[in-house]
């Protein structure tokens, strides 16, 4: 009897131990809550100076939407960022400042099917004083008004060319910017007494420059299409963010900042 006893206690504690370690193993392998899904990564958005402000807030609100993806921008001058593109530099989506440049990285082979999502104009940006009174953008073909322009392959100097040729007047300006926040950066510096940028710019800077509107009738516009990379490693994430930016919550925070609808 002795011997019966101790031989169900003894089966009794190999059964407690073995559902010790099943449930041990179960807790190991339940997935925890909130833990990361298997479509998760982060991309890398080249896109144009003037988008630094909005893309910014939409990286966010993406990010925020997407529990796991983590939107990085590279801003700078389009048609830099596209030579960047076409030599090989990593990246998921391009967002261009003019149709020119995102034509460049199509053409390579790079990306396909861009879609336009903005339109912008241009306005000459002053310090809030105004030194050399600047009225109106025939103002900037004195000689004494120090004007700060972006490099004409720049989309922003290309765009201000046309401005400059609809309003039939030349400008010699005494600094040539890489990208139009530069130009916006020296006006803002006191350092000229104006700068050719986008609409969307001046509004961005609030108080620290004033806007001289440019009549429609001289005035000239670029379009801003964007694309996912060909060689995207995380191309569904990329196309998310496209389509976030199309969306009407991307939108809303483009026409907020100026942009107009393409």
């Amino acid at each position: 009897m002795r011997r019966f006893i101790l031989a169900v206690v003894g089966l009794t504690a190999v059964a407690v131990a073995g559902c010790s370690s099943a449930s041990s193993g179960s807790s190991a392998s339940s997935p925890s809550p909130g833990s990361a899904s298997s479509s998760t990564g982060t991309i890398t958005v080249f896109a144009a100076a003037s988008l630094m402000g909005t893309f910014t807030q939409l990286g966010k609100q993406f990010d925020a939407a997407h529990p796991g993806d983590t939107v990085k921008f590279s801003f700078g001058p389009s048609s830099g960022l596209a030579t960047q593109i076409t030599s090989g530099a990593p990246a998921d989506v391009f967002a261009s400042a003019a149709p020119a440049n995102m034509d460049t990285v199509v053409t390579a082979g790079d990306a396909a099917n861009p879609q336009d999502f903005a339109k912008n104009t241009m306005e000459v940006a002053v310090p809030p004083n105004n030194p050399a009174k600047v009225k109106s953008v025939n103002d900037l073909a004195k000689s004494s008004v120090k004007v700060a322009l972006c490099q004409p392959q720049v989309p922003c100097g290309v765009v201000a060319a046309e401005v400059f040729k609809n309003a039939s007047i030349k400008i010699k300006p005494v600094t040539l910017q890489p990208d139009v926040k530069s130009v916006l950066t020296q006006v803002e510096l006191g350092s000229v007494d104006a700068g050719m940028v986008y609409v969307t710019d001046v509004m961005a800077a609030g108080s620290k420059v004033k806007g001289v509107q440019i009549p429609s009738s001289d005035n000239a516009s670029t379009l801003y299409p964007i694309a996912t990379i060909t060689n995207s490693k995380h191309k569904s994430i990329a196309q998310s963010f496209v389509t976030y930016v199309l969306s009407p919550a991307g939108q809303q925070v483009l026409t907020a900042a100026g942009f107009q609808t393409p």
